[in-house]
């Protein structure tokens, strides 16, 4: 039986990789400030610190108090509109707390890494779909942030002996049987597309039909929670003879906003009240995944992200709000 850590196990993904964890048989460390996690969404059978991925004290003595096989870091602020206004708060979370907890696993001996990265690292991309050479040139200071982290992240490779896993996800999405999205404020089309399916808010709003995409709306590549999580539970072998590792997670299929908009329509059988709005800055009009390397190295095959399967967990999340395992 392993342990390991999780870092942000209070969110949303890193609440799923907890649970699908410990239904291995694992034991689980969760460690999170809750500033975007919430506490119902502590699994009663994992172990909880609440506190900063950045704090020294704590860390040493999680790493005192448990034997942790590996460290799987959710914990990040993640909204693209805030980091531009705010950068400094995603520098100090994002990058100069990472540095910490790297530190703390250096200080302890803990020499496995899973480092949760993003598409937005790639920013408007040269070319789509996007494999793992496209080049890096985030646009945004949390897409910097998060490049900056996974520079770190190589050099402490190279400098202490870490064994890390980078996953560039693009858009995660899909609820289980325990967990759904929950953000405050709510960015994912998907979640706001169902709150104007069922009258939580007025509508919809499309940024944008005239983007040079089949029906004018930006693509997208939607990607189950589920599958993401299989892949860093396939990473944590994997790195044992493989110790520099970077993956995209998506599906390889790009999505329209209205494609999305009709399938949740069709799913719930609600109408989708729909604004017709202007391009956002920044907003590239296509963004989808060439994962066949996580494919090929991890034998990863995304199982849960056929989008009617997606939009049909959320719905059934929607009606029946998920619950945490006791």
């Amino acid at each position: 039986m392993s342990k390991y850590l999780v870092t942000g196990g209070a969110g949303y993904i890193g609440g799923v990789c907890v649970e699908e964890m410990l239904k291995k048989g694992d034991e689980v460390v969760i460690l999170d400030n809750l500033s975007v996690g919430y506490k119902e969404n502590i699994h009663q059978k994992a172990s909880f610190y609440q506190g900063s991925v950045g704090d020294s004290k704590l860390l040493d003595k999680i790493f005192a108090e448990h034997e942790i096989s590996a460290v799987l870091h959710f914990a990040a602020f993640a909204l693209v509109g805030e980091s531009v206004k705010e950068p400094a708060k995603y520098f100090q979370n994002n990058l100069a707390q990472g540095l910490n907890l790297l530190d703390g696993m250096t200080r302890n001996g803990v020499k496995k890494f899973i480092f949760s990265s993003t598409c937005a690292t790639y920013g408007i991309p040269e070319r789509s779909p996007m494999d793992e050479t496209t080049p890096q040139k985030p646009i945004n200071p949390y897409g910097e942030s998060k490049l900056m982290m996974e520079k770190a992240v190589k050099w402490y490779q190279r400098a202490y002996d870490l064994k890390y896993t980078i996953f560039r996800y693009f858009n995660a999405c899909g609820a289980t049987t325990q967990s759904m999205e929950q953000h405050v404020p709510e960015t994912h089309l998907i979640p706001l597309v169902f709150d104007a399916a069922t009258g939580k808010r007025e509508n919809i709003t499309i940024f944008g039909t005239d983007y040079k995409t089949p029906d004018g709306t930006c693509i997208r590549d939607y990607i189950h929670v589920l599958d993401l999580i299989d892949a860093h539970i396939r990473a944590i072998e994997y790195m044992e003879n493989n110790p520099a590792n970077e993956f995209n997670l998506g599906t390889g299929i790009g999505l329209s906003v209205k494609q999305i908009i009709e399938a949740v329509e069709k799913i719930t059988g609600k109408t989708v009240p729909v604004v017709l709005g202007e391009r956002r800055e920044g907003d590239p009009s296509e963004l989808v995944a060439k994962a066949g390397k996580a494919n090929k190295e991890l034998g990863w095959i995304p199982q849960h992200s056929d989008i009617e399967d997606v939009i049909k967990s959320v719905w059934e999340a929607t009606k029946n709000p998920p619950k945490k395992a006791s």
